[in-house]
């Protein structure tokens, strides 16, 4: 399937030749047909002698439907190039040649309407058609003279767009979906319908899309679709396509609005472009209108230089690097140029001298953009972000100088400096306090920048540093006593000679062993804690069991404590130790039996 546009001055004929190929009338409006002035966009459809299918997308050729004609021309990959031969070239044939050069529009045919009113003039209508044509991508464009009145040379232009269309690029069949909507209506028991070319990616029947535009984005459901008047269950790529459309009011869409593969699309309202035809962007004027897809939207343009600016839309937009804008004077409407999105999500501009800068980053970029260079200025960037955002090389395997970790990409030297920073952090705050845990995750990531927690594991084995409990420490810095290391050694001692004879308080203060001191001491295995400040050996556990394993097999408390030589402050802590490490297991409110 494919969809060619029209394109030429007003009154060239665009609507009569439609109608000739297809035998549809392409304008929809009692008006338009009153006045024999296309005023919107118009739609019809037929097949080549090879039997491709292909729809056309009708124009308006008057200067005054500009913004209706970029709707068409916008998502459509092919045009036929209409000028009349008994008037040549004319205004508007210059405004709609500057519009294909915007959009980069490279696959087409000129053809030369009313040959029969001037066959003389034919070959000078061509020749200055080329000569108009040749800074575009239609510059080595076939050219067919045809009358839709005599039909002299419809065949020869149906032949030469079947050999156009065969060497158009297929289009992407599992590609994300963005439909440019061009009409929204409503029909009577079935509910709102938008129109669209679906240029990439496949809509079935029962999808979840997204529909966005100027009132935000909201949730819709594919309820029927529908192709050249035909039911369908499937929308293929390139094809024009009728979408009915549950959970939402026609009134609520509107031309420009786009339907979205669900989270696959990057909303921005800043992009930075270089020109790709027109005026030099510091000629042209702050405030511009931006032509994308079908959707017109106002724009504040800031020049870094001739080739290179910034964008800013006053709403958001489903866009992507290598697009193509079209850029009209706000006021006169004239065509100022066309641009291609260079970033769809670039850099706070803040110091002076940052858009030079910035403009000596851009002019070094491709046009699909560079995802090394993308991954290497944020440090670290989710891959979902990239394929978002168009990035060529984001749907491939990570490029040398990337490191992939999890859903994230991240820059090698970049994750060096994470580790070497976080190294030399723990490193230092050992040496300050021995007695400290660790550095905390939270604070790690902090003084690294992380974007996300989820990198942090990574950085911490890369550095040669361990996490425990939330804690980053340097390997064997747990076994660090420091000025406590003489009195945990006289606390062992005790211990062990009587190792259910837990200090009280006092004799803990005595011995200068405060929380920080006895926390140290229990990551370095050298003490126990249980709750009540109960202060045992790592193995007092095991010589507790000894002794209740000589009590029946049902025994008290009171039981247990006689047995362990202990006063009933560390005996409760005790047993509901054994009780959770599943050693003892309560029986009723009375008594426990050892788990064997």
């Amino acid at each position: 399937m494919h969809v060619i546009a029209t394109a030429g001055h007003v009154d060239h004929g665009k609507s009569t030749l439609v109608r000739a190929l297809t035998g549809i009338e392409p304008d929809r409006w009692a008006e338009e047909k009153r006045r024999g002035l296309t005023i919107d966009l118009g739609f019809a459809w037929t097949t080549t002698p090879s039997g491709r299918e292909i729809a056309f997308v009708d124009v308006p050729g008057h200067e005054r439907f500009l913004g209706n004609m970029l709707a068409g021309l916008g998502p459509a990959p092919v045009v036929c190039f209409v000028v009349a031969a008994d008037e040549g070239w004319r205004e508007q044939s210059t405004d709609h040649r500057d519009a294909v050069a915007a959009l980069g529009i490279r696959h087409g045919v000129i053809v030369v309407t009313r040959a029969d009113k001037a066959p003389d003039a034919v070959e000078d209508v061509i020749a200055q058609a080329r000569k108009q044509l040749r800074d575009t991508g239609l510059a080595g464009a076939p050219a067919v003279a045809v009358s839709a009145v005599t039909g002299a040379g419809l065949d020869e232009l149906r032949h030469t767009l079947d050999e156009v269309l065969a060497t158009v690029p297929a289009p992407v069949q599992d590609g994300r979906v963005r439909l440019w909507v061009d009409r929204a209506f409503t029909i009577t028991g079935a509910g709102a319908v938008v129109t669209g070319t679906l240029a990439a990616g496949q809509i079935r029947a029962e999808d979840a899309l997204e529909l966005s535009g100027a009132e935000g984005t909201q949730r819709v459901v594919v309820r029927g679709l529908q192709h050249h008047g035909t039911t369908e269950q499937v929308a293929q790529p390139v094809s024009r396509t009728a979408v009915n459309l549950r959970g939402i009011q026609a009134a609520a869409i509107h031309r420009g609005d786009a339907l979205l593969t669900p989270d696959a699309w990057q909303l921005v309202d800043t992009v930075d472009v270089r020109r790709v035809s027109g005026e030099a962007l510091t000629e042209v004027p702050a405030q511009v209108t931006a032509h994308i897809g079908t959707a017109a939207v106002p724009a504040r343009l800031r020049p870094f230089e001739d080739d290179h600016a910034r964008l800013t839309f006053d709403r958001r937009l489903p866009l992507a690097v290598s697009d193509r804008i079209v850029l009209r004077d706000s006021g006169s409407g004239r065509i100022l140029g066309g641009a291609q999105v260079l970033d769809a999500d670039p850099p706070e501009l803040r110091r002076r001298g940052d858009g030079a800068r910035r403009a000596d980053a851009l002019s070094a970029l491709p046009p699909g953009g560079d995802v090394t260079a993308e991954v290497a200025r944020r440090g670290a960037v989710q891959i979902a972000t990239l394929r978002r955002l168009g990035i060529a090389g984001a749907s491939g395997d990570a490029p040398e100088g990337v490191r992939p970790i999890g859903g994230w990409w991240v820059d090698e030297q970049r994750f060096e400096q994470w580790a070497s920073a976080l190294q030399t952090a723990v490193r230092e705050l050992h040496a300050r306090d021995p007695l400290a845990a660790g550095l905390s995750r939270g604070a790690a990531a902090s003084l690294l920048g992380l974007p996300s927690l989820d990198l942090l594991a990574a950085v911490v084995e890369a550095a040669g540093l361990q996490q425990r409990d939330g804690e980053i420490s340097a390997p064997g810095a747990e076994s660090a006593l420091g000025g406590a290391e003489d009195a945990v050694r006289q606390l062992e001692t005790r211990l062990r000679a009587r190792p259910f004879d837990a200090p009280e308080a006092d004799d803990l203060a005595q011995l200068g062993l405060g929380p920080r001191e006895l926390a140290a001491a229990e990551r370095a295995g050298r003490l126990l804690r249980l709750r009540d400040g109960v202060i045992l050996l790592p193995n007092g556990p095991a010589l507790a069991m000894r002794a209740l394993a000589e009590l029946p097999a049902l025994f008290t408390t009171s039981e247990a404590r006689q047995a362990l030589q202990a006063t009933r402050r560390v005996a409760v802590p005790l047993l509901e130790h054994l009780d959770a490490r599943g050693w003892t297991r309560r029986v009723d409110n009375s008594h426990r039996e050892v788990v064997r």
